[in-house]
């Protein structure tokens, strides 16, 4: 009877984890919009969405703001509503199990892709806010985009180490 994982290295991303990696991945592009949503843009109050294009320093302005920071959260409700689709639909059918460090790097990954795009698109190409305007706003955001890209390796590290030993 044949081994149904055999030891021969298999891809880290195989088909037969693509529903709860992808789910992991789209539940942390969640979170970390969120993240960024609640504790930077309502607890601390240092930017919000289009903060650099229009300044809230206005009441129109912050109106602008207020609904564009909705239309963020938003959108992160969906990347959410999509992971948990995954997740369920990983859960279905017989499998072994899946190992909690991967899933909890696919996290990590979603998260660490978040703050790289969002990052160097809003912050960078866009000039749409930065992270905390004003004196060393550079150093917050390239730290925004460092903090990123240190979830993006440690998640990968963690799916491929999990899918490694998933196989075995």
């Amino acid at each position: 009877m044949s081994e149904p994982f055999p030891s021969a290295r298999v891809p880290p991303f195989s088909q037969s984890s693509g529903p709860w990696r992808s789910a992991g991945i789209w539940l942390g592009l969640g979170i970390g919009g969120f993240f960024d949503g609640i504790v930077l843009h309502q607890i601390l109050q240092w930017h919000h969405l289009v903060s650099e294009v229009y300044p809230p320093s206005t009441l129109q302005n912050l109106k602008i703001n207020t609904l564009a920071d909705g239309l963020f959260h938003a959108a992160n409700w969906v990347f959410t509503l999509i992971g948990l689709a995954l997740l369920w639909r990983g859960t279905r059918g017989t499998h072994p199990p899946r190992p909690t460090s991967a899933f909890v790097g696919a996290l990590l990954f979603g998260w660490g892709v978040f703050n790289v795009l969002e990052g160097t698109i809003s912050h960078q190409v866009l000039g749409l806010h930065h992270v905390r305007p004003g004196p060393h706003q550079l150093a917050y955001d390239l730290g925004f985009l460092a903090w990123g890209a240190v979830m993006l390796v440690a998640g990968w590290l963690w799916m491929r180490a999990g899918g490694q030993s998933e196989r075995r």
